[in-house]
C-alpha cells in the first residue's frame, strides 16, 4: 500500500504541473454549447428551439431568454416523469441509469432526480481533480497510503422498475474506481447496510482494524459517528483511534457551525476541506489552503446561472418568480448573495437547486454557500437569511463560550404580535433570556432590516435551547436519519407546531 500512495502522490503532482485550465468563464460557455448540442434532439430540446438557440451570436442570452426557470416539481411534473414512465431523449439522450432520492432538507417525501451515466463520469472527474488540488496543502506523502473513511448512505441501491436508486453518497461510493477500494473504508460489506445505528455501531466495533487518514461526510453525522468510536473504545479522543487522521472532507453543509464541537474530538488539528456534492452533481469543492472558499466546477458538465437573492424574486415556497433576471459568470459580483441555477448533464434545465451563494473570488471562480431559499425569514420583512443567522450564532458561541452546532426558527404569533422563536441545539446550560437579547442585539447589528422590523412589527426574540441530538433524532422521525439530509433552518407555523411537539416528547415534557 505504501508503494500505492506514492506512485499516488506522484501522479497528482505531475498532473498539477501538466494540466492547464481554460478561463472559468470560457470554460462555461463551452459547456454550455456541448449540453446544448448533446440535447437538441431530445423532448426538451426540441421543444425549447435548442437548435435555433444554438445558431445565435450570444448562445447565453438566447438560452435564458428561451428557457423558463424550473424547481423540482415543475421538473418532475412536466419532464422527469416522463422518464420515470419509461420514455427515451426526454431531457438527456436515452435513459439515467440512476435516480437520486433527496428530500433536501428533513422530509417524508423523498424527491428523484436522474443521475445519468455522464454525471457519474462528471462526479468521478471532479473528485479526481479535488485529490489533484490536495498537492496545494500541507499534507505529508504518507498520508496516501492511508485509509479514507466515506460516511454517506447505503450502497445497497433499490431497483424501482428499470431505474436504480438511492442517495447520492450511495450511488457514487457504489461507482468507485476498482484501484481505490483498498482505500476506501468502512467497506462494501458495512456500506450496504440500510440502518444507519447497526452500520455506526459496526464501524465503532472495527475501528480499530483501520488505519483512517481521511474523513468524508456530512459534518452532524461525521460527528455522531466520532462520538461513537470513542465512546466505544473510551478513548478522550479519535486521534486515540486513528493516530494518522490528518484530513476532513466536508460536503454539501457549511462546516463552520459544528468547528467548535467537531474538533473537541480532535488531540489536534486537521485540514478541513470543503466540497459541494449535491444530488444533483458535483458542483465546487476547495482548491486551495487559504480560503474556505470552494472553486465551481466550470468545465464539467454542468452551467451555472445566478438571480441575485432578493425578496421580490422569491415566491413564498421558494421557488423562483419567473420575471427575475439571471446573470452569467462573466457578469456576477462579488459578496452579493445569488440562487443557484444549474443546467447538467443529467437533462436538468435552468434548475434552482435551492442553495444561494455569494463570490468570495471572482476570477478563480470561488463561493461559498450562504444559505436556503426556502431558509429566508421575511415574515413582517425582517429579511432574515440563514447567512445573517449563522454569523450571529457564532458570535453567541464566542460571547457565551458555548458550542450551538444545531439551531431552526420560525416566525410566530403570541395574541396577534410577531415573534421570532429560535430553537437552539446547545450541550450548555444557559439563560434563554440572556441569549434571547444578545441574539437579537447582534442581528439588529448586522442586518438593518431586522433592525427597522424590530422597532415596528416584530415584537421580540425567544430562545428554547436543546440538546443537539434532538435535531438527529427529529430527522431519524422524518427517515432520514444519516447520509445527505439538512436540517430545517427555518420552519412555517405548521412545520414549527410539529417540531414543538417532537421535542416536548422527546425531552419529556
Amino acid at each position: 500500500m505504501a508503494l500505492l500512495g506514492s506512485i499516488i502522490k506522484t501522479a497528482i503532482d505531475l498532473r498539477g504541473a501538466l494540466v492547464s485550465e481554460k478561463s472559468p468563464v470560457e470554460a462555461q460557455q463551452e459547456v454550455l454549447k456541448n449540453l446544448l448540442e448533446k440535447a437538441k434532439n431530445t423532448a426538451f430540446g426540441k421543444y425549447y428551439g435548442f437548435a435555433k438557440i444554438l445558431e445565435a451570436d450570444d448562445i447565453e442570452k438566447a438560452f435564458s431568454e428561451k428557457i423558463p426557470y424550473f424547481d423540482y416539481h415543475e421538473m418532475e411534473a412536466e419532464w422527469w416523469g416522463k422518464t420515470q414512465e419509461g420514455l427515451d431523449d426526454i431531457c438527456w439522450p436515452g435513459k439515467p441509469t440512476y435516480f437520486a432520492r433527496s428530500s433536501g432538507t428533513t422530509g417524508k417525501t423523498s424527491k428523484r432526480i436522474p443521475v445519468t451515466d455522464e454525471m457519474i463520469e462528471a462526479i468521478r472527474a471532479t473528485g479526481i481533480k479535488q485529490i489533484g488540488a490536495l498537492t496545494n496543502f500541507d499534507i505529508p506523502s504518507d498520508f496516501y497510503d492511508k485509509e479514507i473513511m466515506m460516511l454517506g448512505s447505503s450502497t445497497n441501491l433499490e431497483k424501482h422498475d428499470e431505474f436504480l436508486e438511492g442517495e447520492i453518497s450511495g450511488i457514487s461510493a457504489s461507482n468507485i474506481p476498482f484501484w481505490f477500494r483498498g482505500f476506501y473504508k468502512p467497506g462494501e460489506e458495512i456500506a450496504l447496510m440500510e440502518d444507519w445505528d447497526e452500520k455506526v455501531e459496526t464501524i465503532a466495533k472495527r475501528a480499530r482494524e483501520w488505519d483512517i487518514g481521511a474523513l468524508s461526510g456530512i459534518p452532524s453525522w461525521v460527528e455522531l459517528m466520532l462520538k461513537k468510536v470513542i465512546e466505544y473504545h473510551h478513548a478522550k479522543n479519535i486521534h486515540e483511534i486513528w493516530p494518522n487522521l490528518q484530513v476532513y472532507t466536508t460536503g454539501g453543509v457549511a462546516f463552520q457551525p459544528y468547528e467548535k464541537s467537531f474538533n473537541q474530538l480532535l488531540a489536534r488539528p486537521i485540514t478541513v476541506i470543503d466540497t459541494y456534492l449535491a444530488s444533483e452533481g458535483f458542483l465546487a469543492y476547495q482548491q486551495r489552503p487559504d480560503t474556505t472558499s470552494m472553486k465551481l466546477v466550470t468545465d464539467n458538465g454542468i452551467y451555472f446561472e445566478f438571480v441575485p437573492f432578493k425578496p421580490e424574486y422569491i415566491n413564498e415556497d421558494g421557488s423562483l418568480s419567473q420575471d427575475a433576471p439571471a446573470v452569467t459568470l462573466a457578469e456576477v459580483e462579488k459578496d452579493t448573495d445569488y440562487v443557484l441555477l444549474i443546467s447538467t448533464v443529467s437533462g436538468a434545465w435552468r434548475y434552482l437547486i435551492g442553495d444561494t451563494i455569494a463570490f468570495t473570488d471572482i476570477e478563480k471562480a470561488e463561493i461559498k454557500i450562504t444559505g436556503r431559499t426556502k431558509f429566508f425569514l421575511n415574515v413582517v420583512g425582517s429579511q432574515l437569511s440563514v447567512n445573517k443567522m449563522e454569523v450571529a450564532l457564532r458570535e453567541m458561541e464566542e460571547k457565551f463560550d458555548i458550542k450551538i452546532p444545531e439551531f431552526t426558527i420560525a416566525a410566530i404569533q403570541i395574541n396577534g404580535e410577531y415573534f421570532h422563536h429560535w430553537y437552539l441545539g446547545t450541550e450548555t446550560n444557559i439563560n434563554p433570556e440572556e441569549i434571547a437579547t444578545a441574539l437579537d442585539e447582534a442581528l439588529k447589528g448586522a442586518n438593518r432590516n431586522y433592525d427597522r422590523t424590530r422597532s415596528k412589527l416584530l415584537k421580540g426574540v425567544k430562545v428554547t435551547t436543546v440538546n443537539p441530538n434532538v435535531f438527529h433524532e427529529w430527522s431519524a422521525h422524518n427517515k432520514k436519519k444519516g447520509g445527505q439530509v439538512k436540517m430545517e433552518k427555518v420552519m412555517n407555523e405548521e412545520k414549527f407546531a410539529e417540531w414543538e411537539d417532537f421535542v416536548k416528547k422527546q425531552v419529556g415534557q
